[in-house]
């Protein structure tokens, strides 16, 4: 099983777990109807593009309203910490969510009484947390961009808003170093998948590959193209891709989607999203 857990800003959706499938523009788990445009919704249907195209299980998902008061992010974590060892997935993403480390501390022991670990990815406030607890090394693959590397790079850090360096000002081009400083000060997991203007996967601390092309500077303002890179990720570790091939071909489709989809400031990533199935043509399939 595929597990992504997180957050939508929802104030009355329930706790709700399922099997997803899609209907227009909804995504359907266990009879609720939740839209598929930015934040955790992106990257469900992210994912549930890859399993569909693989030909293999559907994600499940575990969703919540949170509306910032952070009830929500804790009927998650909580869900989770008595449930896990039983659900027992194959691959667990862990996205938006209130960054609580107590919980997030209880919830990787939880994990660890798995019969068989699954493999642990994270992004957003679930990677917040999990780099304050200094848990880092629980998970399997971060997917961080620039900024959020920053963070990670910073030992006295314990949440993005605490860096040294402004967070919006960071250049690209100084990933690497980041990189180094992050693993140096065990602040990351084995595989990092580092989403921007140059996407970077390391592995091991090793920037393994870059991905600059095709470049589509008009994807930055659209909320959801970074969502969509982790849904990709999970769905293609999932579907048995190695965490840094998984990274690269995920790299690849969303740049390549994006230029089919010929973006403006008004498109939605859901549009982005529907070119997907034509490009693992040449993504999945090379």
């Amino acid at each position: 099983m595929l597990l992504i857990a997180g957050t939508m800003p929802i104030e009355n959706l329930p706790l709700t777990i399922g099997k997803v499938s899609l209907e227009g523009d909804f995504l359907v788990v266990n009879n609720q109807r939740m839209p598929r445009t930015q934040g955790t919704g992106a990257m469900i249907n992210a994912a549930l593009t890859v399993t569909n195209f693989l030909k293999i299980e559907s994600p499940h998902a575990l969703v919540v309203g949170d509306i910032g008061d952070g009830k929500g992010s804790r009927e998650m974590y909580q869900y989770l910490i008595d449930n896990i060892a039983e659900i027992c997935p194959k691959v667990l993403t862990l996205h938006y969510c209130l960054p609580i480390m107590g919980l997030t501390k209880k919830l990787c022991q939880s994990v660890a009484k798995c019969a068989k670990r699954p493999i642990m990815i994270a992004d957003a406030g679930a990677m917040y947390a999990a780099v304050a607890v200094g848990l880092s090394r629980e998970f399997d693959i971060f997917t961080p961009d620039p900024s959020e590397m920053s963070y990670l790079a910073d030992p006295n850090a314990s949440h993005p808003a605490y860096i040294r360096r402004h967070l919006f000002g960071v250049d690209a081009t100084q990933t690497p170093q980041l990189v180094a400083s992050a693993y140096q000060n065990n602040r990351a997991p084995r595989y990092l998948m580092v989403k921007g203007r140059i996407d970077y996967i390391v592995r091991d601390g090793n920037v393994v590959a870059t991905i600059t092309e095709p470049c589509i500077p008009q994807l930055e303002p659209i909320g959801g193209t970074g969502d969509t890179i982790t849904g990709l990720v999970s769905g293609l570790v999932y579907g048995g891709f190695e965490p840094d091939k998984a990274a690269i071909i995920a790299a690849k489709t969303n740049r390549l989607a994006g230029q089919l989809a010929k973006p403006t400031p008004a498109t939605k990533v859901k549009e982005i999203i529907d070119y997907f199935p034509q490009v693992f043509e040449q993504t999945i399939k090379s």
